[in-house]
């Protein structure tokens, strides 16, 4: 971390820092099902061919994370202030809790 603001040169800046914001365990889980299930509607969207349900994984990814922070973890979700690297960290964090790195 760079300074008090939170500005981040790089992701590996970031990650630590997206870590603590999730410490709870039904956030971090609530951010995995959001993202296992914008995996499972992206894939339904392209087998049957319905761009429709494309404007709902938005919906679906953030919904669930969300929920898990406001409720959970009783923080502001990271996206607010740093987007990209949210976004970069919520798969990062999935990828790290499906091969057992962090626990769920």
């Amino acid at each position: 971390m760079t300074d008090s603001k939170n500005n981040f040169h790089s992701f590996a800046e970031f990650y630590p820092y997206y870590l603590r914001e999730h410490q709870h365990p039904t956030c971090r889980r609530l951010h995995l099902l959001g993202s296992l299930l914008v995996v499972a509607t992206l894939i339904w969207a392209l087998l049957s061919a319905s761009p429709m349900l494309l404007w709902a994984l938005p919906v679906i990814g953030y919904g669930f994370a969300w929920v898990g922070h406001f409720f959970f973890e009783k923080n502001r979700p990271a996206t607010f202030r740093h987007p990209l690297y949210s976004f970069i960290g919520d798969w990062v964090m999935a990828k790290d809790m499906l091969t057992g790195r962090l626990p769920l």
